[in-house]
């Protein structure tokens, strides 16, 4: 589901790339969180818990997608 991300600690921005190629970035998200999801064993699940539909987001456009 997930397949890497970025997280801006100064921004509190997180970008999401999922492995259908496409990009999100969710915005005023807390370091504990990015923190959270960097060292969670599953990061869908804590994506699917934590972060989705918590977060204000948009999609990023991305090439060759």
């Amino acid at each position: 589901m997930i397949q890497s991300f970025v997280y801006d600690k100064e921004e509190q921005r997180l970008a999401v790339r999922f492995v259908s190629g496409k990009v999100y970035t969710y915005d005023d998200v807390p370091a504990e969180v990015a923190e959270g999801f960097k060292a969670a064993a599953s990061k869908g699940t804590y994506f699917n818990d934590v972060i989705r539909d918590r977060f204000p987001f948009a999609r990023s456009r991305s090439r060759g997608r």
